[in-house]
């Protein structure tokens, strides 16, 4: 007995020193605690991913340049394209947001349940860009008219 005792307190404190971020904590309401300067910087080095779960007319209206977009709409069917399925990793956390930080809730339960690591943000698109998250370039129109001299 003592020898699995043992064993489970060594491996427990290898596979703590190994994991480069920290579980998250969560408000009572279900939001991730992380800080905003956290989820940029772990943005920054790539260690975690940002995804968008508006709806496509809301992405094309703006978005965060460093999101990826998954509409709640079709996480909740599950029919995810293989370029939605290749966002979603299960090695890094995931940083997720809407417009005003109640659809995260939605998506925090529907994913996590799948083995991902959510973090929600209570914080929505415009707060975000308040916090100073960088929006998108939108795209060049190829056939946008130049202005004549």
């Amino acid at each position: 007995m003592k020898l699995i005792t043992c064993l489970l307190l060594c491996c427990s404190s290898v596979i703590a020193e190994d994991s480069k971020i920290p579980p998250s904590q969560f408000t009572a309401d279900g939001h991730t605690t992380d800080k905003l300067s956290v989820v940029k910087e772990r943005l920054k080095d790539e260690t975690s991913i940002l995804l968008d779960v508006r709806e496509q007319a809301e992405w094309n209206d703006g978005h965060l340049a460093q999101a990826k977009l998954i509409p709640l709409s079709v996480i909740k069917t599950g029919n995810l394209t293989k370029d939605m399925e290749k966002v979603l990793v299960k090695d890094k956390p995931i940083y997720v947001h809407c417009a005003a930080g109640g659809r995260v809730l939605t998506v925090s339960k529907l994913l996590r349940a799948k083995g991902y690591d959510i973090r929600p943000l209570r914080d929505g698109y415009s707060k975000l860009l308040d916090a100073g998250f960088a929006k998108a370039k939108p795209p060049v129109e190829p056939n946008a008219s130049v202005p004549q001299p």
